[in-house]
This record gives C-alpha cells, structure tokens and sequence, in this order.
C-alpha cells in the first residue's frame, strides 16, 4: 500500500474511542466551561450542586466549604449520604458508580430527585477526573464509607473505615494542575458571593466557608456562614442595600404554577437601571430564557392595566412601553424546572415554553393582589413609570443623535481618535486611555498598525446616578460609542446592543496607578456593565496594568507590578533609587510601549462576570450614595492606602 493510501485510509480503526474518565480530561472545557479560573471554581459547584440537590429535597440543612492551605477543597454535607451498597449492573459499590461514570448519579433518577441544581448534570465525576486526587467519605449506616481516587482512577474497593452515628458525604478534592492553564488558587470572594447567593435561592439551609490559608492576629481562619430565613425576599434587599427604596416593602410570592415552583421577589428604587436576575434550579440564567419574558409580560400588563383603571396615564402624550414599568426595578425569579432546556452562547437561556405561562400568572396575581392592598405604593410606581416615559422619550433623542455620528451613518469618527491602520476587527485593539498628556505619550509608543488611541479627558459621568438621556447626551461617552462603531437596538430589544459592526476586539482600559486612576477606571466600567454589558460577557474588556515601580541600580534596572516583586528585586539587586509611577504620563513613549502595551511582555487583566448579581450589587454600592458600605470595601481592597496619604 502507498504512503498516500495509508494516510488517506479513514475506516473504523481510525475512530479513537474514548470512554467517560479518558474523554473529561482530554475535552475538559465540554465539561467545566473552560480551562482557566472560572472553570477551576466551576468545580467547586458541582461538588456543592450534589449537596444543595439533598438539600432542595428536604433532606439536608447545612453545606460545610473549606479551602485547605494546599488548595485542595473539601465540601461537607448532612444529607442522606451517596449510596455504599452494591450498583446490580455495575456489580461494584454506589459510591463508586457516582465517582467514576460520567452520567450517572440520583439526579437523573426522577424518584430520588424532582429537580436538581447543576448545569449540565455532569456530576462530581467530572471533578474526580480532573482531580490530583479525591477522597470521598461517606457517613452513613452507622459507619464511616471511604474510597480515593488519582485523576479518576479508584485506588481501592469502598471501605469502611471507623463508625459514626451522622449522615453525609464529604469530597475532599485537589484539581490537577496539569490540566489547568491558572494556577490552582481559589478566590475566597468569587466562592462566598456563590455560597451566599445559594443560601438566598435555598432557604433554611445553612452554608459555611473556611478558608485554612488565612488566618487573623488571634488564630482564627476567615470564616462566614449563610443562612436566610426569608429566601428571596432577603436577597433582594441584599442586593438593593445602598439604593434608595421608592417602596415600603418587598413585593414577592412562592408557589407552584402548572407544577412548576416559582418564586419571586421585587422591589423598586430611585435609580434608572433596571436590575433583573433569573434562575433555574439555581443556575444564575444571564441570558434570560422563557420565565424572564413571562416576568416581564406579567408585571407590564398588570401593571399597565392598574396604571390606566386609576386615570394616572390620561396626560401623557405618548404610549408607555414595557421598558417603563422596570426602570428602578430589582427583581429576582427563581424556578424549578424538572427537566430544563437550555439554550444561548453560553447555555444559560432557559428554553422550556411552559414555564412563561407560569410565571406570567404568578407575577399577575401577586402584583394585583399586591396594589390593591398598598394603595400608596401603587400610585408611587405609577408615577415612577411616568416620568421614566418621559426619560425615555428624551432618551431616544438623544440616542439617535450618537447613532448619527457613528461611523455606519457617515458621521465620522471622534477628532481625539488616534486611529490604528488596519481594520480587522479581530486584530485590532482600542486604549482608552486617562488624560490628553498620557494619551499623547500612548500615541507616541503603540504599533500605529493595531493599536489606537481615545484618551478621554477628566473623570466621565457616573452613569450610576444618571438618567439615560443624559447618559447619551455626555461627550466621552459618544465619542467612545462612535470609536466603537456599535449601536444601540435590535430588532428583539431596542435597549439592546448592536455589536455586527464592532471596530475592535479588545478595549484596553489604561489608567494611572493611583487612587484617581482606579475611580476612573471603576466610572468607565460601571458604563460597560450598565451599557455595554454584552462586550463584557463576551470578553472584550480588558484592563492595563502598568508598573508600580522602577528600580534602578547601576546599568540594571527593572519594573515592579507589586510591592513584592520590588522588594525582591532589591534584594536581588543588594539595594537600589526606587521610582514609583504614579501617573503614565510619568513614563516616556518607550517604557509606556514595552511594560504595558507590547503584547509579548505587558500584563493585562480581562474583565469577566463571575457572579452577576455580586456585581450589580459592588457597581451600586461604588457608585451610589451611601458611603459607609464604599469605605468598607475600599478599606478591605485597597492597594494604595499607604503610597497616596
């Protein structure tokens, strides 16, 4: 047979059959999302989605997380406890089953469990594969079950090794180093934001975490512990605490519908976004789905409906739309959805048509019931809805006049741009860069051929605080919606963002390394998450980081991006005329170009939403009006407390 024959030889033989275990670790990213920090904390969630699974079928209350010192996690249930005994078709013990099959487990048994949590229902197999090493014990039968696992593979049949009169389970799982592109860390703040939003959708159940690797002056390991009596209700104050409520009380129901659970909670506020966040089996659905539209067709028509019985809209000129009656709102649906269908770019949109209906119901009967009864409310959200037409309608003004200078209309593009000279989109990268001095110096030292320049001057307008017309009408923000070449509408939703015409792939937020640079940056953020949302979830927005130091001894030099590596480098070096940058105009074009903008030695972080509602709730508490709850976490994440006195 010829060399080319062989090559061109496609049979049977040629398919590689891979098997569950083989397969995860081979394709992890089908599995976990991806390879990166997300999918490494994602695997936290799918160890806790098998305890709140026993939890949300009554059969446990608290939900132990403890992160070790070597970064290993353990999560500590008192549910019934995997099955020990021996699987009739597998001819080896439950626990094993559930360990080393993809796809197996008691949430694809409808009679062990009505609905149950998790994405894609891979299961803690998933972690045992991509894992080190996994031990799982088992408190059940008056006995302690165990079995461990090296990347999969199980070490020894299930043992018993010591007696106990609890229930449970606890995994203790360290994740395979070998397979992630992160380093294996895990960020104590992106695992407590999820456990306390899982307290919030599961009330009455207590969720706690440790974490081993820091400790107080007093010994003590950081530790907090979740536990909602109210569920919903709860979460949305949460989440409103540093917005001004504009009613007396929280709406919100609990019910099943057509057999579908459905809870809601909402309430309205002084401010002009809107602030809605779905779940299904208490996976946060950021792309919405079918039990959010039927949210928002329940509450405008119910709405609709009191606001003209009562005469309050005989006034108004022009016809309210559904985007009026949700200025100021946040609400949060959370359904069970026996078998969910899910679909979207990230599969997080609900697609099951049943379960509109059932929400629209629900939000129509508690939404009447709930301004029959509170007369005062109901005439306030009324007047809210009104003046939010009246914004809106000053709003699309304003609107039409930046999509009129946008450069698919002709218009032209800002005078301050310094554009780059290619134009695929794919290749291109825009800095929006503090000050007209630093962005002279950025001008000077970027590759003229992908790279341009939109320095915006002062601090742009907190669109926190600020109605949309206003938001539309700013100078920085038009210039940078015409830099981008997006606009504002789609055939589905006119507040939507139109991205088929986006002139850069990466947005690069370049900012000084000082306290004024973090609230500029933290302003032109809080515009992309409000406006600009769908640039951040698709990983568009990118963050500098320009050095801190510079330290010079003799001929050697080098730069520092924390006070750690200075002091290493002075030792290094046997001491050192430390400068520290302050300002990127501080720098020449040169050193701007090779630490912070040169794409084979700059650092740079890019932006993702890890936990949406945890967002919304940082942007308003950053940017709004209360300030002790600001000074409390500038205090806890401050990096220049003690350069900027």
């Amino acid at each position: 047979m010829s060399e080319e024959t062989k090559k061109g030889n496609y049979s049977a033989d040629s398919i590689q059959a891979l098997e569950g275990m083989e397969h995860v670790r081979m394709r992890p990213s089908m599995y976990i999302g991806d390879v990166s920090t997300r999918g490494l904390h994602h695997l936290v969630y799918e160890v806790i989605d098998n305890s709140i699974d026993e939890a949300m079928g009554g059969f446990c209350d608290r939900i132990d997380v403890t992160i070790n010192e070597n970064n290993s996690v353990t999560v500590l249930d008192n549910g019934r406890g995997i099955p020990v005994g021996i699987h009739k078709k597998e001819g080896v013990s439950a626990l094993e089953v559930v360990m080393t099959k993809i796809g197996a487990g008691g949430k694809f048994d409808k009679d062990s469990y009505k609905v149950s949590g998790g994405l894609h229902g891979v299961g803690v197999s998933v972690v045992n594969a991509l894992s080190n090493h996994l031990t799982a014990t088992v408190y059940t039968e008056g006995k302690i079950w165990q079995q461990e696992y090296k990347k999969g593979k199980t070490q020894y049949p299930v043992k018993v090794v010591g007696e106990s009169d609890k229930n449970g389970t606890e995994i203790t799982f360290l994740a395979d180093d070998t397979i992630f592109q992160t380093e294996i860390v895990y960020s104590y703040e992106t695992l407590s934001a999820r456990l306390r939003e899982l307290a919030y959708l599961n009330q009455r159940v207590t969720i706690s975490i440790t974490d081993k690797r820091q400790v107080d002056e007093e010994g003590n390991f950081t530790h907090e512990e979740f536990y909602s009596e109210d569920g919903l209700k709860e979460f949305v104050r949460y989440l409103d605490a540093t917005r001004e409520c504009l009613i007396s009380k929280v709406i919100s129901m609990e019910g099943e519908k057509n057999s579908i659970p459905v809870e809601v909670a909402m309430v309205y506020n002084t401010s002009y976004t809107e602030n809605l966040h779905s779940y299904v089996n208490n996976i946060n659905t950021h792309e919405g789905g079918t039990h959010l539209s039927g949210f928002r067709r329940g509450l405008t028509h119910t709405l609709k409906k009191y606001a003209e019985n009562s005469g309050l809209l005989s006034k108004l000129k022009f016809e309210i739309s559904g985007d009026d009656f949700r200025e100021g709102l946040t609400a949060i649906i959370s359904v069970k959805v026996a078998e969910p269908q899910f679909e979207g770019q990230t599969k997080t949109k609900l697609g099951n048509r049943d379960v509109s209906p059932a929400v629209s119901q629900a939000v129509s009967e508690m939404l009447t019931n709930y301004l029959e009864e509170n007369p005062d409310d109901a005439k306030i959200i009324v007047q809210k809805v009104i003046l939010a037409a009246q914004a809106r309608h000053a709003a699309t003004k304003a609107r039409e006049m930046v999509q009129r200078k946008t450069v698919m209309s002709g218009g032209g593009l800002p005078g301050k741009l310094s554009d780059c000279a290619w134009s695929d989109p794919d290749k291109c990268e825009l800095f929006l860069v503090e000050g007209d001095s630093a962005g002279g110096t950025a001008k000077q030292g970027r590759d003229r051929n992908f790279q341009a320049i939109l320095p915006l001057r002062g601090k742009i307008l907190n669109v926190e605080k600020a109605m949309q017309h206003k938001v539309f009408e700013n100078e920085e923000i038009k210039s940078m919606y015409t830099a981008l070449g997006v606009t504002i509408g789609t055939e589905d939703d006119p507040r939507a963002l139109n991205l088929s015409k986006l002139r850069y792939k990466k947005i690069v937020i370049m900012c000084d390394a000082d306290v004024d640079g973090s609230h500029i940056a933290t302003l032109i953020l809080t515009f992309f998450f409000r406006y600009m949302r769908e640039l951040v979830e698709n990983g568009n927005i990118y963050v500098a980081a320009p050095p801190l130091y510079l330290i010079k001894k003799g001929a050697k030099k080098e730069y520092a991006w924390s006070d750690s590596d200075r002091d290493g480098i002075i030792e290094k070096f046997g001491g050192g005329s430390i400068q520290r940058y302050k300002g990127l105009g501080e720098m020449n074009a040169e050193q701007l170009w090779d630490t912070t903008m040169n794409p084979e030695f700059r650092t740079m972080r890019q932006v993702a939403i890890e936990n949406g509602t945890e967002a919304d709730r940082v942007f308003s508490m950053l940017m709004g009006d209360e300030v002790p709850p600001r000074r409390e976490f500038i205090e806890k994440h401050a990096v220049y407390a003690n350069i900027d006195i």
